[in-house]
């Protein structure tokens, strides 16, 4: 496989690598900076030659990595108690997506990765094995356990993640969406601090004030966006909307960072739609 074959392959998985990374970490939005951070060491692994025999299964295994890794830096345990089978049977599909990635993470570890696995994505006790380094036996049973687990933890009413800023945030977010929905883009440019961030996750990074005057013009020239308040993970957010299809729920979404009244950074997720599945959002206004 040559390296442009690679990269369109690593392209391909993404959606699948967030999904798994999503419900282990509970964050769409940091599971996506894990996800990236995996994809890099994936690609820097293949740079020094590695070989690798079953891709998909190699990416897994990174991407389980490094939410181990983001995991242990929140301090979340890491302790699986796995006693004796029990058989249960899987939730059904569109019950186990609608889950909360909230609940998935009130699963111990290993019990999480393989419902994930195996109920979500469709592996194989034996690949759950390989890509968790234990023996099949402890997947087997952290699958069984996890399923019994999750089909309770359903069940149990979820208090809604309100969204938890400021006066002052909200104003501003606000004022940024008013902007959007007016066009007014040469007023966005000046809030721009001058090493302002763009980030197209999945797409592109760029820096600059006058790097990321494009992005703007682009926005300005597709005339189907719909843009609202709102909040995702309890986040300010941009919530955009594609007026060609259902407008039920966003297409993507834009979150934006500030320094006083200055924006530092903007993230656009219009490239990675696969981050809205089964995230918490809420529009405002």
């Amino acid at each position: 496989m040559n390296t442009e074959e690679f990269e369109d392959r690593l392209k391909a998985l993404r959606p699948r690598l967030h999904r798994y990374c999503a419900r282990m970490t509970g964050s769409a939005i940091a599971s996506e900076d894990v996800l990236q951070d995996a994809l890099v060491k994936a690609l820097h692994a293949r740079a020094q030659g590695a070989e690798v025999d079953n891709l998909e299964g190699w990416l897994f295994r990174i991407a389980h990595n490094a939410s181990l890794d983001f995991l242990r830096g929140r301090s979340r345990n890491t302790i699986v108690p796995l006693t004796e089978d029990v058989e249960a049977a899987p939730m059904p599909e569109a019950d186990i997506v609608a889950i909360s990635f909230q609940t998935f993470l009130r699963l111990p570890e290993l019990q999480r990765c393989a419902v994930i696995l195996k109920d979500v994505l469709g592996h194989s006790v034996e690949e759950i094995a390989s890509i968790a380094g234990c023996s099949a036996a402890a997947a087997k049973s952290a699958l069984q356990r996890g399923r019994v687990a999750l089909r309770q933890l359903s069940q149990v009413p979820e208090d809604t993640r309100l969204p938890l800023m400021s006066d002052r945030d909200r104003r501003k977010i606000a004022a940024f969406v008013d902007l959007f929905r007016g066009g007014d883009f040469d007023a966005i440019r000046a809030m721009l601090a001058d090493d302002v961030k763009l980030e197209l996750v999945s797409r592109l990074h760029l820096e600059g004030r006058d790097r990321i005057v494009p992005y703007f013009t682009r926005y300005a020239e597709v005339t189907k966006w719909r843009f609202a308040l709102g909040a995702v993970e309890g986040q300010p957010a941009m919530l955009v909307f594609d007026s060609t299809g259902p407008m039920d729920r966003p297409a993507h979404f834009v979150l934006v960072d500030w320094s006083e009244n200055r924006i530092i950074g903007i993230r656009d997720f219009l490239f990675a739609p696969y981050v809205l599945e089964a995230t918490d959002w809420v529009q405002l206004g």
